[in-house]
């Protein structure tokens, strides 16, 4: 990191340097389901169901498992922001050189265990025969870029942490433009079908590796080689980066429980509303993609402050990155209720399921105001590392969900479903403010 940059860290929070920060990861998170549909689509040209199939099972199967490493893009950005606060550039090296060997260390376990991982996956959610086997070939290529797709959990959180946020828009794009661009060339050129696409997707990912390698180049600058060396194996540091992402883990695996435990309950509604809460689910994934800009320039905002010890910044990077965060859910919030209907109509052909998701589209219109506080939160306790009260506030909060499940659900139905996860939600955001001192007083 240039010294030149660690200057900006003291540079005042502004409304533009939240946008700054913000904008380049919602033009990022936009350019994901493109390359979701791109997959499906060069495989679609084949003319058979089976290709279709396995690419999306063979590619939920992966995300699923390099999910489990999420914690290292959150948890990397949160101890790189403090790093970079307080001016700390050896740590901020540091931290990315740790991240990035659990991400190869922990992919080449998953190409080592790849025979077992596809077995596990088929036992849980079994496939046709033929299904099954062009699924097996799709894993078994891509495995071989799970060291990659892991490490850039860490550039990527490293990125952001320093403000580099328009790097990892480059990042996105080269990725998914590699991949869309190999996809088209080998299926519909060369025609090598499923292998194709899986091919693809592993030349895309490793060449994505070194793009991101080379974007957070000065993070090993010459000079602190040695002094990165010497600090990456610092017991107090390891220490504390595993209570960090161990905290985080367990705090998304309860959280993704929790949605999991939504669909399933769903499905004993029947197949209509079940189709119609997958549908309206979408709107929770846009909405997402939509508003992670603002956590995230809350957690390199905060975290720089609570570096630099710097109390009065942290709640002006609280408050600021919030107000966006409140206004681009005021927004999403009428777009959902004005142009939901029309939405819908384009995401689900079934006259019943269109009815159907229009009882419920009101929950969704909501949705994002009464999700917003856990969202921002989230953001901000990740840049102070609180995620001790994050992984505290959503068991707590979990527990109010499955009370509201139970109270709930049995007299008023689906309409039960969605009040409970907006209790979830509601709960998350009350149980962190509650927390929210802390973070100001880390900062102390």
């Amino acid at each position: 990191m240039a010294m030149t940059e660690v200057g900006t860290a003291s540079a005042p929070i502004t409304h533009r340097r939240v946008l700054a920060i913000a904008l380049p990861i919602v033009l990022s998170n936009a350019t994901v389901p493109i390359l979701g549909a791109v997959d499906v689509g060069v495989v679609g040209q084949m003319g058979q169901a089976a290709p279709i199939g396995a690419v999306g099972i063979g590619a939920v199967i992966l995300a699923s498992v390099y999910w489990i490493f999420g914690f290292l893009r959150m948890g990397t950005s949160g101890l790189v922001a403090q790093a970079y606060g307080a001016g700390d550039v050896v740590e901020s090296g540091a931290v990315l050189g740790r991240a990035l060997l659990i991400g190869l260390v922990a992919g080449a376990g998953f190409i080592l265990l790849q025979g077992a991982l596809a077995w596990a996956a088929f036992q849980i959610a079994p496939a046709s025969a033929e299904v099954e086997a062009l699924a097996r070939r799709y894993i078994g290529i891509r495995i071989w870029g799970a060291p990659a797709t892991i490490a850039l959990y860490a550039i990527t959180g490293w990125l952001i942490a320093v403000e580099r946020t328009r790097a990892v828009l480059v990042l996105q794009l080269w990725i998914n433009g590699v991949n869309i661009g190999l996809d088209l060339w080998f299926v519909l050129g060369l025609g090598w079908g499923v292998p194709g696409v899986a091919g693809a997707t592993l030349i895309a990912e490793w060449t994505g590796l070194g793009l991101g390698l080379w974007l957070c180049r000065d993070a090993f600058a010459p000079g602190l080689h040695r002094a990165i060396r010497a600090r990456l194996a610092d017991a107090t540091r390891l220490r504390e980066m595993a209570r960090v992402n161990t905290d985080i883990m367990i705090r998304s695996v309860v959280l993704q429980a929790s949605f999991t435990t939504f669909v399933f309950l769903g499905a004993g509604q029947g197949d209509v509303t079940l189709a119609a809460n997958q549908v309206l689910l979408q709107f929770l994934e846009i909405t997402a993609y939509a508003l992670d800009g603002f956590a995230f320039a809350a957690e390199s905002l905060v975290g720089q402050a609570v570096g630099a010890r710097e109390r009065g910044r942290v709640r002006r990077a609280s408050v600021l990155t919030s107000q966006w965060g409140v206004t681009g859910s005021v927004l999403l919030g009428l777009v959902f209720w004005f142009a939901g209907p029309g939405i819908i109509d384009l995401m689900a052909g079934d006259p019943a399921v269109q009815e159907t998701a229009r009882v419920y589209l009101p929950w969704v219109a909501i949705g994002p105001l009464i999700g917003i506080a856990s969202w921002m939160f989230d953001g901000i306790f990740i840049g102070a590392t609180l995620t001790r009260e994050m992984r505290n506030a959503m068991l707590a909060s979990v527990l109010v969900y499955v009370a509201a499940l139970a109270l709930l659900l049995p007299t008023l139905g689906n309409h039960g479903l969605w009040a409970s996860l907006a209790v979830l939600n509601t709960a998350r955001g009350l149980t962190m403010a509650m927390f929210y001192p802390r973070v100001e007083a880390k900062a102390a």
